[in-house]
C-alpha cells in the first residue's frame, strides 16, 4: 500500500470520528441544574428555578453560579407566615388523631370493664338461683363453722340464707 494513500484518508477519518463523538454527546441524557423538595416531600428536577414559595432549605442543587434569590420583606414574611400556619394546622391535625386514639382506648376500656362486670354478674345469678334452689328443696343442708365443725342449718339460718339468695338474685340477675 502507497504511504500517499494512507495519508490522504486520515482527515476523513479524523471528520467521521468527530462527527460520531458529536452523535454520541448528543444522545447522553441532559441533566437537570435545579433540585428541590416540594411541601409534600417530592423531589423535583428541572432546568427552571423552583417556585418562590420553596423554602431556601428545600433548593437541594443549583446550576454553578446561581445565586440564592433574595424575596422582598413583604412576601418573605407573608411565606413565612405561611409556612407557620401550615405547620400548625398539621400541628392540629395530629393532636386531634392523638385525641380520637385516646378516646377509643378509653371506650374499649370501658367496654372491657363492662363486660368483665357482666360475666361476674352472669355468675353470682348462676350461683344464687342454684343456692336458692337448694335452700327451698328442704333438704338438711350443712355447713363447716369457725372450729371446723360440721353443723346444720335451723330454720332461722335457713331463711336468712334464701333472703341472701334472693338480694343477689335482685342485684345481678337483670
Amino acid at each position: 500500500m502507497n504511504v500517499c494513500a494512507h495519508l490522504t484518508h486520515r482527515p476523513a477519518r479524523l471528520a467521521a470520528l468527530g462527527m460520531a463523538a458529536l452523535m454520541l454527546l448528543s444522545t447522553l441524557p441532559a441533566q437537570a441544574q435545579w433540585r428541590w423538595r416540594d411541601a409534600s416531600g417530592r423531589v423535583t428536577a428541572s432546568d427552571l428555578p423552583p417556585p418562590r414559595e420553596i423554602p431556601d432549605k428545600d433548593i437541594l442543587q443549583r446550576p454553578a453560579g446561581a445565586r440564592t434569590p433574595v424575596m422582598p420583606p413583604a412576601a418573605a414574611s407573608a411565606v413565612a407566615s405561611a409556612a407557620a400556619a401550615a405547620s400548625a394546622a398539621k400541628v392540629d391535625k395530629e393532636l386531634e388523631a392523638r385525641k380520637r386514639a385516646a378516646d377509643q382506648q378509653q371506650k374499649d376500656k370501658a367496654q372491657a370493664a363492662e363486660q368483665r362486670l357482666a360475666a361476674q354478674r352472669a355468675e353470682n345469678c348462676s350461683r344464687a338461683r342454684s343456692h336458692l334452689a337448694t335452700m327451698e328443696s328442704g333438704q338438711r343442708v350443712a355447713r363447716i363453722n369457725a372450729k371446723g365443725e360440721r353443723e346444720f342449718l335451723d330454720e332461722p339460718a335457713r331463711l336468712q340464707e334464701v333472703r341472701r339468695a334472693q338480694e343477689v338474685i335482685a342485684s345481678d340477675c337483670r
